[in-house]
């Protein structure tokens, strides 16, 4: 007899009322239902669910799971506690072009089939790890090379972890293998890409090092390395090797330099001397330069040091070798200096015999006149410290100590110069005129060598212009103030006008058939070692113009 859907009638003989029956252990049953028929026959009819609709909604789920399985770009796998495969996702079983069913092979077990399919040179250190994380219940992590079902082998990081029950045995292993390959290749590039760069830094013909924000040394190059005796692989190295490798000398302004360019990120540049392993000293020159991030913030300072101690000392030497040939030069010149050295002494000798006359004329007179006697005693005291003067300039000449500078006025020099050149400009019928502005201040020189700059460019006028016929055969000198801290002197002729400006200042490079070839370059170098300028220019439409300043006494600079 049925009692409703779903419901069983059951026969259960005669009970009492009081009786009760519990059937239970029906899935989707609420409760047990009893039906009493009547008091003597009891029928139970216990409700049954209908299971169909459960499973499909577990078969839909178990899809759905397979699904999202099935969708993550990684290897998916599952092993038994003794590490059996039972599971690989679809992207595993494509790319292994194999299933689980698939490993199974005679006489060997399913977890041997699959490290068949790991790299040779890989499959060792695979097994022996999985090994001892299914003894352990460890953690699996490991890179390795797995082959395609193409048979190419690709780079996997492959990572797996046990599932426990309760009471904390393993259950089973869930694992996760993604394809790295690419990322291995990019790093592997990457990585020839920096060794080429070390190669070449190796091979720049420079001392390279780099810096942190605080100045701290992260690297140094293979050259440099082996300049300072340096052990590349003993990083501790490179935290100190800045503390102890510059001259004592210079090592002070190195480090403040290079600390206020760290502090204000500009360019660091100057020359000091590194010492080398054998402990020589040899001269850098060091450049240093900022590389910032897209904010404008200091990331890292790149530096280079090139090695100029072989440059230093032949400027050295040709500094030296200039003085010598400038002393040489100085001596070759007295001849044709001498007369006009022979006049300008000739005039204080002169005066003193003609004061000599009159003071003893003035003592021999009846009676005596002895103030007059005086005068002209006083003036034979200042005629004789002239001749005296002119006389240890002329020693000077020949001395290798250098005459200290003592403020002058340029004027008066140009003055006394033109005197002293009269007779042979005269001779020559040239004009000397001078445009001198007043009151200039005094010029720190030495007065010799500016005297030899104005004789050499005087005599060079004169000589331009008996080589150009018709000319107004005139020397023009002119004085001035240029700017604030120098004096500017030009003398212009009516010559010829330089053939060949680039070189007129190159020793021993000369135009006229008897010439040294050392006039101008004497020249320069005498206006350069009072800290001025000199330099040429020709005229239009004819004649040449030779300029050059000189700074102003310490007193009246700025």
């Amino acid at each position: 007899m049925r009692c409703g859907r779903g419901m069983v009638g059951l026969s259960c003989g005669m009970i009492s009322p009081a009786q009760t029956l519990i059937v239970s252990g029906i899935r989707g049953a609420d409760s047990p239902k009893v039906c009493f028929v009547g008091q003597e026959q009891l029928i139970v009819q216990i409700e049954i669910e209908d299971q169909k609709p459960i499973e499909e909604v577990l078969r839909d789920r178990e899809q759905e799971l397979s699904l999202l399985v099935d969708m993550v770009p990684s290897h998916l796998w599952r092993l038994t506690q003794d590490g059996e495969p039972t599971f690989f996702n679809k992207r595993m079983v494509d790319f292994l072009g194999l299933d689980v069913p698939d490993t199974d092979k005679p006489g060997m077990s399913r977890l041997e089939a699959v490290i068949e399919t790991v790299h040779p040179d890989d499959a060792a250190e695979f097994r022996d790890r999985l090994n001892r994380c299914l003894v352990t219940g460890e953690r699996f992590s490991m890179r390795y090379r797995l082959r395609r079902a193409d048979g190419v082998y690709r780079w996997m990081s492959s990572h797996a972890e046990p599932l426990r029950d309760h009471d904390g045995r393993i259950v089973q292993w869930y694992g996760l293998c993604h394809d790295i390959d690419d990322l291995m290749t990019a790093q592997e590039a990457l990585r020839d890409r920096e060794r080429e760069l070390s190669l070449l830094v190796d091979m720049v013909p420079s001392n390279l090092w780099r810096l942190t924000p605080d100045g701290e040394t992260t690297l140094v190059n293979r050259r440099m390395a082996d300049f300072l005796g340096m052990d590349l692989e003993d990083k501790r190295q490179l935290a100190v090797v800045f503390d102890t490798i510059f001259h004592p000398d210079d090592a002070g302004e190195v480090e403040d330099v290079l600390g206020r360019c760290l502090l204000t990120g500009d360019r660091f540049s100057m020359k000091y001397r590194l010492r080398r392993a054998d402990g020589v000293y040899r001269w850098m020159s060091g450049r240093a330069e900022p590389l910032r991030d897209q904010d404008g913030r200091i990331v890292q300072w790149f530096g280079l040091c090139h090695d100029i101690d072989d440059q230093v000392h032949a400027e050295e030497a040709l500094r030296r070798a200039s003085e010598r040939l400038a002393q040489a030069t100085r001596a070759a010149s007295l001849a044709e200096l001498s007369a006009s050295i022979a006049h300008e002494v000739n005039q204080p000798l002169a005066a003193i015999v003609a004061n000599s006359h009159a003071c003893h004329r003035w003592l021999s007179a009846e009676p005596p006149n002895v103030e007059r006697a005086k005068i002209t005693a006083e003036r034979i005291t200042r005629d004789a410290n002239s001749a005296a003067d002119v006389v240890s300039r002329i020693r000077a000449l020949f001395r290798h100590a250098p005459e200290a500078k003592l403020p002058e006025d340029v004027n008066r020099l140009i003055s006394e110069v033109c005197r002293l050149m009269a007779d042979e400009t005269t001779a020559k019928d040239v004009r000397v005129e001078t445009n001198l502005e007043p009151d200039l201040p005094p010029v720190a020189l030495d007065r010799v060598q500016v005297q030899q700059v104005f004789v050499n460019l005087i005599r060079n006028g004169v000589e331009a212009m008996d080589a150009a016929a018709g000319s107004a055969r005139a020397i023009k000198i002119r004085s001035y103030r240029d700017g604030p801290d120098a004096i500017r002197v030009e003398v212009r002729d009516d010559g010829t006008g330089f053939k060949d400006p680039q070189r007129v200042f190159e020793p021993f490079f000369t135009t006229k058939q008897h010439g040294m070839g050392m006039g101008l370059a004497i020249c320069r170098s005498i206006i350069e070692s009072h800290g001025g300028r000199l330099w040429t220019a020709n005229n239009e439409p004819r004649g040449a113009t030779v300029a050059f300043t000189l700074p102003l006494a310490a007193s009246e600079t700025p």
